[in-house]
């Protein structure tokens, strides 16, 4: 039986992938802790703890018509970002897959009235919300298998759930160990592009409103408390600040740890930063003791039914 031995949410900004004396210089002469939290994360969980598998909620990669898990044998290339090419360009990437796993989470889409598809092809682009987190996390590491999960831009925050309860069955049902990273950020809105040189610092007051910041602060409070339920409770609170990919990488996270059935507390790595007006965070959850409460079920949803059941169900349009 399989189950999840560690989670975290992890900030990927392009910062940390920076060389450092970039870094130094848009921070006024400081690193970015978000760098050392990521290689103290490293040393204290990453590279001591017994696991087989990381997979990525990746908030970078949105999908239109069903969540889609990567179920390649590997995958290997260069990384050039259409968002930010001049700050990550040509970066090499290289990880084992877990195509036995991915195809099981797949499996359980039904049991909780959602749609997943395992991908295997090999030309499907890849997002630095995953290689950014790898490269600190998992290179160097050769014997541990990678997969993503991309976020669904039409999804809402039950969706997201619902994903995460059937990957935390799927893991469960398998025999793997395994780490599970929501990758993303917290309060994301950008400053304006003839404002936004002004506030590349990592300061919080950079953060791009003081409302903002306190609401992030709060939800670290509650994180390191272990008050799950409060975070998922008052999720159409926090949507006042354009969570990042409304929050669908830690909701899916939270999905397959129980929800507020979990009370895991959160140990935060380096402090909270701003990254142009968005709140970033690293935050990692060690298994308990009894390990993390069982995924939920998910009652029968009457239009997932409903559609199923229609000609062509199983082949969705996109525009």
């Amino acid at each position: 039986m399989g189950e999840v031995v560690g989670a975290g949410l992890i900030a990927h900004v392009p910062t940390i992938v920076l060389p450092e004396e970039v870094r130094r210089e848009l921070n006024g002469g400081r690193d970015s802790t978000l760098v050392a939290g990521l290689q103290q994360l490293r040393r204290e969980v990453f590279d001591v703890l017994d696991y087989d598998t990381v997979v990525v909620l990746d908030s970078h990669w949105a999908t239109t018509v069903e969540f889609v898990v990567t179920a390649q044998q590997r995958r290997s290339g260069l990384f050039t970002s259409e968002e930010l090419p001049r700050g990550m360009s040509q970066r090499p990437y290289d990880f084992a897959g877990d195509p036995e796993l991915a195809h099981l989470i797949a499996s359980k889409a039904a049991e909780h009235s959602t749609w997943i598809t395992p991908i295997e092809d090999d030309a499907l682009p890849i997002f630095y919300a995953t290689t950014n987190v790898w490269e600190y996390l998992g290179q160097g590491l050769p014997d541990k298998k990678w997969i993503s999960i991309g976020v669904c831009q039409t999804a809402d925050g039950e969706d997201a759930l619902r994903l995460g309860r059937a990957l935390g069955q799927a893991i469960a049902a398998s025999d793997r160990k395994v780490l599970l990273i929501a990758s993303g950020a917290m309060s994301h809105t950008f400053w304006p592009l003839r404002r936004l040189r002004d506030h590349e610092a990592a300061g919080i007051e950079h953060i791009f409103t003081p409302e903002a910041a306190a609401a992030d602060a709060e939800r670290i409070d509650w994180f390191k408390r272990g008050e799950h339920a409060r975070v998922v409770d008052t999720m159409d609170e926090f949507y006042r600040f354009k969570p990042e990919a409304r929050f669908q990488h830690y909701l899916m996270m939270i999905g397959a740890l129980g929800e507020g059935d979990c009370t895991a507390p959160g140990r935060q790595y380096g402090e909270y930063e701003n990254s142009v007006g968005t709140g970033q965070v690293h935050l990692w959850f060690d298994r308990p003791d009894a390990g993390f409460p069982a995924a939920r079920a998910t009652p029968t949803d009457p239009d997932y039914v409903r559609q199923m059941s229609a000609p062509g169900a199983d082949v969705p349009a996109a525009g």
